[in-house]
């Protein structure tokens, strides 16, 4: 298996470059953006995919292992072959696969050249399950589940008789400085929050 490519180009096409390594040239097939990043003389590096059948050999090419392993996952869908994964990888971004994929969304895919409906709903179905999550969908996440923690915690310390402002105030400044992991947590924040309010106040409130 041919996973890997490091050597300098000595030809660059509208979807295709030659490599040569150590005195052998490599055909490989590849992106339009790759191909146009190429250029003759320079080093470029390809994670690759080699596809043996009957009557050829053909090395896929990609600028980085997302993009070579997504390769192969879309090849494992019904009716996908080398020529359309690399149109849908060549169209979108393996975060915008990622997302049309969690939103079971397969107008992106339909819009790809030689990809009908059919299998657009396919790529959709098959890819379930096994992507990782889209980046804007964790990074949006992540700020939503800890302002759902830090809600809770005002409505905690409101109830052992903190009034809303002080409690508000005392988990914002709590959280500005505590980690991942405490802000994901109801009662992790909230033996923070009362570890700085203190427990004179927690007497006081109550009385």
């Amino acid at each position: 298996m041919i996973s890997s490519l490091h050597g300098t180009v000595l030809h660059a096409g509208a979807d295709t470059v030659e490599v040569l390594v150590g005195g052998m040239g490599f055909t490989v097939a590849v992106t339009p953006d790759v191909a146009r990043a190429a250029r003759v003389g320079e080093g470029i590096r390809l994670n690759t995919s080699l596809i043996v059948r009957e009557d050829a050999l053909s090395l896929y090419g990609f600028a980085d292992r997302a993009q070579c392993a997504l390769f192969g996952i879309l090849l494992g869908v019904t009716g996908v072959g080398p020529k359309s994964a690399m149109g849908v990888l060549s169209a979108m971004e393996v975060d915008q696969i990622a997302q049309a994929v969690a939103d079971d969304d397969d107008k992106p895919f339909r819009r790809v050249s030689g990809i009908g409906p059919k299998t657009a709903k396919l790529i959709v179905v098959q890819l379930a399950g096994k992507l990782a999550p889209p980046v804007a969908t964790t990074a949006a996440a992540a700020p939503a589940s800890a302002s759902r923690v830090t809600t809770q915690v005002v409505a905690a310390l409101v109830g052992l008789g903190w009034t809303e402002r002080v409690a508000a105030e005392a988990v914002e400044s709590v959280a500005a400085d505590a980690s991942s992991a405490d802000l994901a947590q109801v009662p992790a924040l909230l033996r923070l929050t009362l570890a700085q309010l203190g427990p004179a106040r927690v007497e006081s409130a109550r009385g």
